[in-house]
């Protein structure tokens, strides 16, 4: 399973990072210490408003976290937004996790999982695949697949020591669902994608609804679409960072270095089979910078995500800048982030998104860019024109995001970016 890497307001540059999970100390019996635990968790996710519905909460109650996560301490287990990493590959890069419980319950009230639903899991870690066993009850079926065999066995083991022995654990490739089992009413991935494969279209019941962490132009979101025929429509995305899928279906970004210094490391991340010229946009990157300031402003934790994902429908050459908490420090970037600052290429000049305060009380932020190489000056007030008109045209918008298949032709696509894929058109649009 996969992990949200960041909350809802991602920091960039000057802006404070979202408060940390509240600090508990009790000296009670482990038991009731969990209870308490559960039940703040679950209390914090209602004021994060990750958890709606009483089915979602009443799930969480029930299903012993701490069971899936053993050795891990019991505050951590029970936090709103920390993520067990169970397995790294020989690079180091997460490739499983016990999601946030944050995600987790964010992911289900996306789902809309009902009783007596038949609900297929990609990526398995046995406590996700535990909620969906008790939102669908007894009358319902829950099958969660996964390639790697380490993870399947923890699966089987955790959830028959917690009591879901009824729960299906399949081990297979997610590229391919688990076709033995369809067709199903909702289908839950909790790994990263960057496509939708065709197998989890046509094992997906009419009208029925898939969530997935898709990757759009380097954006990962949430997203929860219903079939409709052989197109998925979203009916609504949150942002999201999840471990890569593995297998068939695995896409990773690719990493333009533009500086190198340890700490300090700053790179281009590219997707979708995006090409720079890197010799030229490192070389930009240490040439005097220009700046723009846009007037625009946005509340010390209000997020940006959705600006981030105008940016990207709108600018052919948006991609997101990398960089070490050191080069921020040492002058390199204005701007660091884990998921990436929205940037836009031209050429051999780029130019990034940043803010700074517009006061000592630090709650209020101006979106600004900055620009670096030959054409900084035009490509930083191209990026600077978008952030203007994300505030004037689309602030209170949200995108419409559909799958259609990879053989749809232009005519029958909405007006908006098209993302080709290697099984799908993914399509971004706005009011």
């Amino acid at each position: 399973m996969g992990h949200l890497v960041w909350s809802t307001a991602p920091s960039v540059g000057d802006r404070p990072t979202p408060p940390h999970p509240r600090q508990r100390s009790y000296q009670v019996t482990d038991l009731s210490r969990t209870a308490q635990l559960r039940e703040e968790m679950i209390e914090e996710l209602k004021e994060l408003k990750a958890v709606r519905t009483a089915g979602v909460e009443a799930a969480l109650r029930k299903v012993p976290r701490h069971v899936f996560a053993p050795g891990v301490p019991l505050e951590k287990v029970y936090a709103a937004e920390y993520a067990v990493i169970t397995k790294k590959d020989e690079d180091g890069v997460h490739i499983s996790s016990v999601s946030a419980s944050r995600v987790q319950a964010l992911m289900l009230e996306q789902a809309e999982i009902g009783p007596g639903d038949r609900v297929l899991e990609i990526g398995s870690g046995g406590l996700n695949a535990a909620y969906i066993a008790e939102l669908v009850g007894e009358s319902g079926e829950v099958t969660t697949a996964d390639i790697d065999p380490d993870i399947t066995d923890r699966a089987k083991r955790f959830l028959t020591q917690a009591g879901y022995e009824r729960v299906n654990v399949v081990l297979a490739d997610g590229e391919g669902g688990v076709p033995e089992h369809a067709p199903y009413d909702k289908i839950v991935v909790t790994v990263g994608a960057w496509d939708i494969p065709p197998a989890w279209v046509e094992q997906l019941a009419e009208g029925g609804r898939i969530v997935v962490p898709l990757r759009m132009r380097g954006l990962t979101r949430s997203v929860a679409f219903n079939r409709v025929g052989d197109r998925l429509i979203s009916r609504e995305y949150e942002l999201c960072g999840f471990v890569p899928m593995q297998g068939v279906g695995e896409n990773r970004m690719r990493l333009v270095p533009l500086h190198d210094e340890e700490g300090a490391e700053v790179a281009l991340k590219l997707d979708d089979g995006q090409q720079v010229d890197g010799g030229r946009l490192r070389d930009a990157l240490h040439q005097p910078r220009t700046e723009v300031w846009t007037g625009i402003t946005i509340g010390g934790f209000e997020s940006n995500d959705n600006l981030d994902l105008w940016l990207a429908t709108a600018l052919d050459g948006f991609t997101l800048l990398s960089a070490k908490p050191g080069a921020r420090e040492r002058g390199i970037v204005a701007s660091v982030s884990p998921i990436g600052v929205a940037t836009l290429v031209d050429g051999d000049s780029f130019a990034y998104r940043t803010v700074r305060p517009t006061s000592e009380e630090r709650t209020l932020f101006e979106f600004g860019v900055y620009g670096h190489g030959p054409d900084a000056d035009k490509v930083a007030q191209r990026l600077a024109d978008e952030i203007q008109t994300w505030d004037r045209e689309h602030r209170a918008d949200r995108a419409r995001i559909e799958a259609y298949t990879r053989n749809t032709s232009d005519d029958l696509l909405p007006a908006g970016r098209v993302i080709d894929k290697r099984h799908t058109r993914i399509t971004i649009s706005w009011p």
